[in-house]
């Protein structure tokens, strides 16, 4: 049996704590630089429409005195990179003067040079977003820019360039240490150690006084940053509730009556604290804004935390009682922000905890929190997702989860239960509908994007009964057509995932006539040795069905091109399509087998086919460049013409999480869902004008949800082409059973069927009225399910459960 897969990252001790040292990169600038700063930086030097031939980066001192260059260098880093590239410097710049640092030049030579540069460097910097780091010789950054789409920067990043503008300073004698502030986007306008100094008016030579904070609530702040980021603290009360291999967890014996600031904070001690739970101390240390992730976590939030602590046991006390969610306090349900401040963390985003989650959990980032009788809505894998045993409103799934049923539906209230204080791997395996019986309590942390509650002690679990369902027989008449993810399927799998899956097929499917089939691996599957037949893998697992008692099947697919697919490096992943070969079903073979090579609609007087078959869609588009091609295949089920495509589009990988920093969410994945999806509706409309009546499947794994664009571009009636819609199939089931996938607790449809009006309606008026629309009068020509075997369970074949349609073709 599958065993439960886990982050690499949660193997440590505690996951946000362990990621501190790697995410150190270069001691911070904390304070506005009282000499040099960078006053200009531009990365489109020699690119198409840029004004200048080269990079570069200019630095102002706005100091009373001049600045001996000697030992000092500029850090160069890509948006999201962690590896710097550096270039010396070397002279000085006097006071108010300008030091212009040259990198590297453009394709198009022939635009006009920079003024002489001061130092030359050998770096192409990016046009629109990097950061860039004066560095002291003892190693201290001086400061920092970061533009664009960078990571890192001092506050908010400034505005992204392209290759005709830089980004600048609008006052060098102003350092907020806000780059988003400080800096305007603008021409290029480079200065070298030539130009006339502006000398700056003379600070008095001290930091701004900062009110020391007296408690944990005022480090905390009502806001996703502390007030103090970067300032000494000391005398820091608390009790200790919870203890990790790095660090512990401090919360005040006295709150406040403000309910948006915390009573608790990370302490972090990099080895293992000396300091046991219910010991008081007091700390003093530096106030840090963590981001769990380093580099590639930029979507994150932050973490509170105290640094390099100096801590003092004062004696012994109770632990708070936690707040238990549900009871003594209620997530917002359904609203994770309500306003659109592009990051929470700027400072005039509202901060809502009555009204928006994401400022609901901040508010108690770090304290004793518990769940009641929680309701699992997610199987056990990294963490637990649960809702409270009370006060959820939320539509349920059919299994008890939550149903992702909308945008505006993120159902706020889950968290997720997790185990990083425990000994690895303690969770227990959870199944949708078990509960987690009595409190489970322990401190709100958050990391991977999601708020966690850290058990402190292993929960119970109180199995609720759900088994895996079994579709309905078909009828002999009809024809059954199955699409089923099977997750990364390659030869080397343990022979138990084949026979496991068969046992879906033949038991839980009841042998569908026509399965797609997606995540197929080729024959050496994730060996990257240039093999791309699949024959290996398709004949075990055919072998696998006959095994469980299921018919023989035959399969058909195209090869891809190595490496060109996407997916797990060197499994060339694909589709296939599997057929019965004891039913009234052939088909028709009508390929070249290249992969680059495109099916198109030809009409004969039977009406349209397939130019291959089975054939690629749009195999050269830029839509489906580094992604799996959808594959189509001709058949003859008793005479009649039925056309399959297997579809698996690309990932929602690089979209903002729901409880990420920048609110609203931007989900920048789906554009290429988008394009794909035009694509394949392009071959059902070609088919459709060929003939009206053409008998069309499309099934598989959409990586999108039944309500989103993706969709609606597949089911949607396309402007001009004079066809009617596609059913998306999952549409047409009641709320409840909308789901084929559970992602951190929620229950959420990825996996579609769509049919051509053909296939989708029959009404006692006209032979086929299609779309199908419940309640006007049509009678459905269908029966669909999806199947949940899979993913409401710890103990699972594939991530995504299959689903099945009985299609009546009798006219």
């Amino acid at each position: 049996m599958p065993s439960r897969r886990r982050r690499v990252l949660a193997a440590l001790t505690i996951a946000p704590l362990g990621l501190t040292g790697l995410a150190v990169l270069a001691p911070s600038a904390s304070a506005a630089s009282p000499d040099l700063v960078i006053s200009e930086a531009y990365g489109g030097g020699g690119n198409s429409r840029a004004t200048l031939r080269s990079d570069f980066v200019e630095l102002a001192n706005r100091g009373q005195a001049d600045v001996d260059l000697t030992g000092w260098t500029l850090r160069y880093y890509s948006a999201s990179g962690t590896t710097p590239q550096t270039t010396s410097l070397s002279g000085q710049v006097v006071a108010g003067g300008r030091y212009l640092v040259k990198q590297a030049d453009g394709a198009n030579t022939s635009l006009p040079a920079l003024p002489t540069p001061d130092a030359t460097g050998t770096v192409p910097m990016s046009s629109s977003g990097a950061r860039v780091e004066i560095v002291r010789p003892d190693g201290q950054v001086a400061d920092r820019l970061g533009w664009g789409a960078a990571t890192t920067a001092e506050g908010a990043a400034a505005d992204a360039t392209s290759n005709e503008t830089s980004v600048a300073r609008t006052d060098v004698c102003v350092d907020t240490d806000n780059n988003a502030a400080d800096f305007a986007v603008g021409a290029p306008t480079p200065q070298n150690s030539s130009t006339t100094p502006v000398v700056c008016e003379p600070d008095d030579g001290e930091e701004p006084p900062v009110d020391e904070p007296e408690t944990i609530a005022e480090i905390q702040g009502s806001h996703h940053l502390s007030p103090f980021d970067g300032a000494k603290v000391n005398g820091v009360e608390g009790v200790v509730t919870a203890v990790s291999s790095s660090g512990f967890w401090l919360q005040s014996t006295t709150p406040d009556d403000d309910e948006a600031t915390s009573e608790a904070v990370l302490v972090y001690t990099r080895s293992t604290p000396t300091v046991a739970v219910g010991d008081t101390v007091t700390v003093d240390g530096v106030v840090d804004e963590f981001r769990p992730g380093g580099s590639s976590g930029w979507d994150n939030l932050t973490t509170t935390e105290i640094v390099s602590p100096v801590v003092t046991k004062t004696g012994t006390g109770d632990v708070p009682e936690p707040v238990v969610l549900g009871e003594d306090r209620t997530a917002p349900q359904q609203t994770i922000d309500a306003e659109d401040p592009k990051s929470v963390e700027y400072d005039d985003a509202a901060f809502r905890p009555d009204r928006d989650a994401i400022d609901f959990y901040e508010s108690m980032e770090g304290m004793q929190v518990g769940v009641r009788d929680a309701e699992v809505v997610g199987p056990t894998g990294y963490e637990i997702p649960v809702v409270p045993g009370s006060a959820v409103e939320a539509t349920r799934s059919s299994a008890g989860g939550v149903v992702y049923g909308g945008y505006d539906q993120p159902n706020a209230m889950r968290v997720l239960v997790d185990d990083v204080l425990l000994p690895s791997g303690s969770l227990p395996d959870a199944d949708v509908r078990d509960r987690l019986p009595g409190l489970v309590a322990g401190p709100l942390d958050y990391s991977f994007a999601n708020f966690k509650l850290l058990a402190t002690q292993v929960p119970t679990v109180e199995d609720g009964g759900l088994e895996r369902e079994v579709t309905q027989p078909q009828h002999d008449r009809e024809l059954s057509v199955a699409s089923f993810n099977v997750e990364n399927l390659a030869p080397g799998n343990d022979q138990g995932k084949f026979d496991r899956l068969a046992g879906q097929v033949v038991t839980n499917l009841r042998s569908p006539d026509v399965i797609a089939v997606e995540e197929v691996q080729d024959n050496s599957g994730p060996t990257d040795d240039g093999t791309v037949d699949s024959s290996a893998t398709t004949d075990k697992l055919i072998a696998a069905i006959e095994a469980a008692g299921g018919p023989t099947y035959e399969a058909h697919w195209v090869d891809p091109q190595d490496k060109a697919d996407g997916g797990q490096p060197g499994g060339n992943i694909r589709n296939v399509l599997l057929h019965r070969t004891d039913r009234d079903i052939d088909f028709v073979e009508r390929s070249s087998g290249a992969a680059d090579h495109e099916t198109s609609v030809a009409k004969d007087k039977k009406g349209p086919y397939l130019t291959e078959s089975p054939g690629r869609v749009a195999p050269s588009s830029e839509a489906f460049a580094d992604s799996r091609k959808p594959l189509v295949g001709e058949y003859r089920f008793r005479g009649e013409r039925v056309f399959v495509a297997a579809v698996h589009f690309s990932s929602k990988g690089g979209d903002d999480p729901l409880f990420g920093r920048w609110q609203q969410p931007v989900r920048s994945s789906e554009d290429a869902r988008h394009e794909q999806a035009r694509e394949v509706r392009a071959l059902a409309d070609d088919l459709l004008a060929a003939d009206p009546q053409a008998k069309f499947v499309v099934a598989g794994d959409v990586n999108d949800f039944e309500f989103s664009e993706t969709s609606d571009i597949l089911a949607d009636i396309v402007e001009g082409s004079g066809t009617t819609a596609m059913t998306d199939l999952p549409r047409t089931l009641p709320p409840s059973e909308r789901w084929t996938y559970v992602y951190d607790g929620n229950s959420q449809v990825l996996d579609h069927i769509f049919v051509s009006p053909a296939l989708a309606t029959l009404d006692s008026k006209k032979k086929n009225a299609g779309p199908f629309r419940p309640g006007k009068g049509h009678r459905p020509a269908f029966t669909y399910d999806i199947v949940h075997t899979n993913s409401p369970f710890a103990d699972q074949d594939s991530d995504h459960d299959p689903q099945v349609v009985h299609l009546d073709l009798k006219k």
